[in-house]
């Protein structure tokens, strides 16, 4: 328990970033029609429930186009 009280203050700023980071990804997928793969069911699945690996998958290679 020590241990945890201790990295709080490391660990506080990583799962705000890690929050922030799943709204945007969350709120682009809503918001645009154009996947690279997969359709918006699928991105969204992805950035909910993998946290932080979901938001940057979608970031790097799910993201389409800008039209």
């Amino acid at each position: 328990m020590d241990a945890l009280l201790e990295m709080l203050p490391l660990l506080i700023p990583i799962l705000v970033l890690d929050a922030v980071l799943a709204v945007v990804a969350a709120l682009h997928v809503l918001r645009h029609p154009h996947y690279r793969f997969g359709n918006k069911a699928f991105w969204l699945v992805v950035v909910v429930v993998f946290l932080l690996i979901g938001p940057i998958t979608y970031f790097v290679i799910g993201r389409g186009e800008e039209q």
